[in-house]
């Protein structure tokens, strides 16, 4: 029964997805050569990293289904990705001991570069932790993989399936796991392993024993922050014997590979998991090393042709006793198919002005982070990538978990906004009514297992203005503060395109880009805290109250504008107070 290939391939898909959301701005220069993406990969303090491996990825096409652009870097940091397309890219970076910045869940703004640009990518010194790993006699435990698994993210966030990094004891019974990003761990040793250190794991059958010597119900939690180590974390191993769990894999094609998942069962945050591989046409798969309690697995595939699929999850117990017999039946992520529309018009101030090209327009589909959806692993989660429209207009956004979204869209072209977004939905139609179409931006998009939903219409307008701003001198904004752009006309107060979020800059600095001419109010709040840096509640669809609440505070500051179409304003002041 061959193990982990599955896993890898799963934890680089996840890698290199929040790596490519984890980027700095472009600084445009011209490249050595035509179809080329070029910059430096540095550090937290701007110095130079050696040896890196970047990773150019074309959007919306599937990590999967085709390889990365790769190149390293020299001894100054710098790389050159040559041969690209015209099209708009992923880029990422690795180095050992080092870790892209993490992903925000509430982050709608995915960078994107194209050939031409040069890019500074920032990675950041990863945390580590050490201990020794001893038997019940006081004796080092040599060769026993040792995994430290993230259970809650730097927000706090309980993450019910966290990454995994395991690494073996030495022949004192040591273990260093480094590469860590900032978060709550729990640490264990023994049972079946995520990574493949070598064909023989003889500790596979046993039931994994957590710092400091129990189950995961007893386990400690370890606080790691980049660029610190976090020692004496040991395990005193208490070598149990587990139980199995087998059963089958059923697919839509035989000769695909899958990869099973296994997590125990519970709400107290992350629980131990494990990973198997079923090749194509092996007889099934096989956990060890299983202790009592209760348990969800679920199997996952991909295709060459970069289609994956997903099983439901079956709940099973673990009671003093084998489990045989689990049937996983997969079925294909779903899909999202639609179409952008760019309407011209004829204003005298948006002459000349540049029309959004196609595939500089990248179309995303963000989860509702419902109860439901928390339940399910972020590597699912980041399988689905923005798309870039064809020359028709038409895009198809794959391998989408089932869920509900809402959508959001980028054009490098600053003087288009994005107007509406549209679902038509065959429900709505009847033999003698056709269907009608639904405002996407005041519901989420449903996508249920497998389905390939179309009918989604995003309109592009001509006229979008910018602006840019700080604030009023002598006023100082809390951590995290979020200024809000909000419509100022009674008609636009349940219009969500129309209301913008600018997290404040370390200057106290704020800047809008493709918005609607029209007037509107700006009003300086904090993030909550369960909130990432990137705000984006403002545009979910269920939140009718919290832009209503906007509104009324927004209105109460009188910091006030009208934007003209296609007109770019700058040095913009705001007060946080509202006036006597």
């Amino acid at each position: 029964m061959l193990r982990a290939s599955g896993s890898l391939l799963l934890l680089l898909v996840f890698a290199l997805s929040v790596a490519a959301q984890a980027q700095q701005p472009v600084a445009k220069e011209k490249p050595d050569a035509p179809g080329t993406i070029s910059g430096r990969v540095v550090n937290e303090s701007g110095q130079p990293l050696s040896n890196a491996m970047v990773y150019v990825r074309k959007a919306g096409a599937s990590g999967v289904g085709g390889p990365p652009f790769m190149a390293g870097t020299d001894r100054e940091g710098a790389f050159q990705v040559m041969g690209l397309d015209s099209a708009a890219y992923f880029v990422s970076a690795s180095a050992p001991a080092y870790t892209a910045l993490p992903r925000e869940s509430t982050s709608t703004s995915v960078p994107t570069y194209r050939p031409g640009d040069t890019v500074t990518l920032t990675l950041t010194k990863g945390g580590a932790v050490t201990g020794t790993v001893l038997n019940t006699a006081g004796e080092p435990v040599v060769g026993i993989a040792v995994r430290v698994q993230m259970i809650r993210d730097h927000n706090g966030r309980a993450l019910p399936r966290g990454a995994v990094r395991e690494r073996m004891t030495d022949d004192r019974g040591i273990y260093r796991v480094y590469g860590l990003m900032t978060g709550t761990y729990v640490v264990s040793a023994g049972g079946p392993t995520e990574s493949s250190f070598s064909l023989i794991n003889a500790f596979e059958y046993d039931v994994p024993t957590y710092s400091p010597s129990s189950t995961r119900d007893g386990a400690g939690e370890v606080s790691v922050r980049a660029g610190e180590e976090v020692s004496g974390i040991d395990i005193r191993y208490r070598a149990e014997p587990g139980r199995t769990v087998s059963g089958q894999v059923k697919g839509p094609n035989p000769n695909l590979a899958f990869s099973v998942t296994l997590v125990a069962a519970g709400d107290s945050g992350a629980q131990w998991n494990a990973n198997s591989y079923q090749g194509p046409g092996s007889s099934g798969f096989v956990f060890n090393g299983m202790g009592d309690g209760d348990y969800d697995v679920y199997a996952q595939f991909y295709s060459q042709s970069g289609e994956r699929g997903i099983s439901e999850q079956q709940r099973i117990s673990v009671r003093g006793a084998d489990v045989s017999g689990i049937v996983l039946t997969t079925r294909p992520f779903g899909s999202i198919a639609g179409r952008l529309v760019v309407e011209e018009n004829t204003l005298a101030e948006c002459k000349d002005k540049e029309r959004p090209l196609f595939d500089q327009t990248m179309i995303s589909a963000w989860h509702n982070e419902n109860a439901a959806a928390k339940r399910t692993p972020q590597a699912v989660w980041s399988m689905g990538t923005p798309a870039a429209p064809d020359a028709e207009g038409k895009f198809l956004l794959k391998n989408v978990a089932a869920g509900e979204y809402f959508f959001a869209a980028r054009t490098q072209a600053k003087f288009w906004y994005l107007r509406s977004v549209s679902l038509i939905s065959p429900a709505t139609a009847s033999a003698k009514t056709p269907a009608k179409p639904i405002d996407a931006t005041r519901v989420w998009t449903t996508v249920k297992p497998g389905e390939a939903l179309a009918g989604v219409t995003l309109t592009f307008a001509h006229g979008a203005a910018s602006l840019r701003g700080k604030l009023g001198d002598g006023e100082q904004a809390p951590p995290r503060t979020v200024v809000y752009l909000v419509p100022a006309e009674r008609e636009r107060a349940e219009e969500v395109l129309h209301f913008f979020g600018s997290p404040m800059s370390p200057e106290a600095k704020f800047a809008f880009n493709n918005v609607p001419p029209g007037r509107y109010w700006l009003v300086a709040q904090p993030l909550a805290e369960n909130e990432g840096p990137s705000p984006s509640r403002h545009r979910f669809p269920h939140e009718t109250a919290f832009r209503a609440r906007l509104r009324r505070e927004a209105e109460a500051t009188k910091n006030e504008i009208e934007l003209k179409p296609c007109q770019n304003v700058a040095d913009f002041q705001i007060s946080l107070k509202a006036p006597g």
